[in-house]
């Protein structure tokens, strides 16, 4: 078996893009080679700053023969469809055709038999198209040529079996060099073979693989901190993004003045990282930062690092001393009467300014307080405060910041920490993986934020569509679902909505208020489904348990799911198992006959003195004690004793299917049984729909 190595050699390629490349390439390569009819042993991509590669490994020498069939129309079909199937098969007449039948009679099948190519040959022909088709999330053009690439293409080295695959993508033509590190070893490299390649371009200072890159980035970095008895602060997107900007990382330190360190850690950091792509570096003895920051160089020094690392600390520098005034200056302001600013700055058009967000949110978070023990006076005053360093000079530079210099602002200006800690945490949960706060203040603060978001834009129409959701709704509603179900809050959101609504006063092609709630309800019991079946809960579980036994939707999310758990506890029974079984018979009967009869079964027309089998006697004293126990179980949202009282139900249920004839033939008594079954679905119904399980 031989090996096919590319590489495609060009100008400096964004870090934020080179992952994604070499998958591509990976996928595009492996494809090729699969539509041609090989099964390489492993197709691997590669990417760094200069270079995407990519090795197939187990690829024949030559493609094998083969033979196609080709369905074609129907014996006696007309002309036109006849000479479009030969024409597709490359063939001039039905005479090369061979004739089948099926069910449906007889048809024309073209048997079409090709020679394999030397894989060499399919390479020069598959591998242009790839390039040209590449797709890059931004590519240019450059000279008199038509390629679009991320940056200037210079060069291509394809081989395959050790020899040189021949092709020319706009004046580049194909060959078996490439070059070294730009700086310390810029001479062309050939190889003919992935293990010679690697291996050139290792003593050529240049580190082919991502992993390895990041490996020596972090490990280097971590050595030095732990020489000098501090921790390096983890960072894995800025690993990512460091090690597709060096082929051969070296890892230094340099450090800064101390009276920098009067800024909050996560400022110096955001400096750091944002503007100059350096690592931070922790003191464990304080737990905060250091003066003392990691850099990743392209490039080893002669004199060690010594002019770079002066170079290196004169550009943050200049960075933290920016930071150290805007910090400072920000701080002659209290937070509170940075409010009127907000008031300049639009949240979303026809929702009014960020103030007036601001005072719609302190309203609802006061109104929610009480109901997650929360102070509502506190939890007014952390909503009005929560948005107010959106103006400050520290957040206008540094966005990702929001929040976190609101709670610093908040702490210097005497402001209790239950308040601060809102401030921050009232973004939170920003993903399905981020921490959920528990603080009473920082719930009620966060949950009225987001409720007022969501109304807000339900109010004007924006709600997300399958395929955009620009405001983040989705976020949002499921920040709402994790600080309900983590936290244990009983409320009624339906009525939070309502209230969330009447705030916003939208001008034009607004839909009924109670349509609006109806709609965002739903929204979020699509967003619970989505949270469930994270959670390993059966989707046809969760459907049976968000409506209420008269089919309204439930609002109460700790409610639903207690039932859940309950439910699919109560199926892993066989008692459970069977009566839902059981229940989906007595189901199909009363919709069979409803059919019939256009009138559904009523559930509160048994009349005892017409039962007549023992069996029905039974089921009916079965369902009056089950229906009693189960409504104060529900009653008393024990879920688990309903449940108890509904599997009771299991075997008075086996014996009426098994002895009693339902349909039949005197009209009362049919009708009798009938109401019978459906007093049982309207009885398990007031513990769960089990109309929606499967199976």
């Amino acid at each position: 078996m031989s090996e096919l190595l590319l590489e495609l050699f060009s100008e400096e390629i964004p870090a934020r893009m080179q992952g994604r490349a070499a998958a591509d390439l990976e996928k595009a390569v492996n494809k090729a080679l699969m539509d041609a009819g090989f099964m390489p042993e492993g197709v691997k991509g590669f990417a760094g700053p200069r270079r995407l590669t990519v090795v197939a490994a187990g690829v024949p020498a030559r493609q094998p023969d083969r033979r196609e069939e080709k369905k074609g129309p129907r014996v006696g079909a007309p002309d036109k469809a006849v000479e479009g199937f030969l024409k597709s098969a490359g063939l001039t007449s039905l005479d090369q055709c061979e004739q089948r039948e099926d069910k449906k009679g007889a048809y024309w099948v073209a048997v079409i038999d090709q020679k394999g190519r030397d894989t060499a040959d399919l390479i020069a022909d598959f591998m242009p198209q790839i390039v040209r088709g590449f797709s890059w999330p931004k590519s240019m053009r450059w000279g008199d040529g038509d390629l679009r690439w991320v940056r200037p293409l210079h060069s291509i080295l394809c081989v395959f079996d050790g020899e040189v695959v021949n092709f020319e993508i706009d004046g580049i033509k194909s060959g078996d060099k490439t070059q070294g590190h730009r700086f310390m070893a810029p001479d062309a490299i050939q190889a003919r073979s992935f293990e010679a390649y690697a291996e050139a371009l290792k003593k050529a200072k240049v580190i082919l693989d991502a992993e390895e890159r990041k490996e020596m980035i972090a490990g280097d970095a971590a050595t030095l901190c732990k020489a000098q008895g501090l921790e390096l602060v983890e960072d894995a997107g800025l690993l990512n993004e460091v090690s597709g900007l060096a082929e051969w990382p070296v890892a230094m330190m340099g450090s800064f003045d101390e009276k920098f360190l009067t800024v909050p850690d996560e400022v110096l950091t955001a400096s750091m990282r944002g503007h100059q792509k350096y690592f931070s570096v922790k003191d464990p003895k304080t737990g905060r930062l250091a003066n003392k920051f990691v850099y990743v160089a392209n490039i080893e020094s002669p004199d060690g690092g010594a002019a770079m690392r002066t170079g290196y600390e004169r550009v943050l520098t200049a960075r933290l001393s920016d930071a150290w005034y805007l910090y400072h200056q920000d701080l002659k302001r209290p937070l509170e009467t940075r409010i009127e600013d907000l008031d300049k700055v639009t949240f979303f058009e026809g929702l009014g300014s960020v103030g007036d967000k601001a005072r719609r949110v302190a309203a609802l978070a006061k109104e929610i307080a009480p109901s997650v023990g929360a102070d509502p006076t506190a939890a007014e005053r952390a909503a009005m405060l929560a948005k107010a360093d959106l103006v400050t000079g520290m957040v206008y530079e540094f966005p990702e910041l929001q929040g976190v210099m609101g709670r610093y602002y908040a702490l210097e200006q005497n402001e209790p920490a239950e308040i601060a800690d809102a401030i921050r945490d009232h973004y939170k949960p920003a993903g399905q993986d981020d921490n959920v706060p528990t603080a009473p203040v920082s719930v009620a603060v966060a949950l009225a934020d987001k409720i007022d978001t969501l109304t807000a834009f339900w109010a004007i129409d924006k709600k997300p569509t399958g395929s955009s959701d620009p405001f983040a709704l989705r976020r949002a509603a499921l920040g709402v679902i994790q600080f309900v179900l983590n936290s244990d809050l009983r409320l009624k959101l339906d009525d939070i909505f309502i209230n969330a609504r009447e705030r916003i006063a939208v001008k034009e092609n607004v839909v009924e208020h109670a349509a609006e709630t109806i709609n965002l309800l739903l929204f979020f019991h699509d967003r619970l489904k989505v949270y469930l079946r994270d959670k390993g809960f059966k989707h046809d579980q969760i459907d049976a348990v968000l409506n209420d036994a008269d089919g309204n939707l439930q609002d109460d999310l700790v409610l639903i799911v207690a039932k859940l758990e309950a439910l699919a506890a109560f199926l892993k029974t066989d008692d459970g198992a069977n009566l839902a079984a059981a229940y989906k018979r007595a189901g199909n009967i009363l919709k069979a006959e409803e059919k019939k009869d256009k009138t559904p079964a009523d559930p509160n027309a048994v009349d005892e003195k017409l039962l007549q089998d023992n069996e029905e006697e039974a089921l009916f004293k079965a369902l009056t004690d089950a229906e009693t126990k189960a409504e104060k179980a529900v009653a008393d949202e024990d879920f688990e004793a309903a449940m108890s009282a509904l599997a009771q139900l299991r075997k008075p249920l086996d014996a009426f299917f098994e002895k009693v004839t339902v349909n039949a033939d005197d009209a009362k008594l049919r009708a009798n049984r009938l109401s019978l079954l459906a007093r049982l679905t309207a009885a398990t119904a007031k513990v769960a729909d089990f109309s929606n399980l499967e199976g």
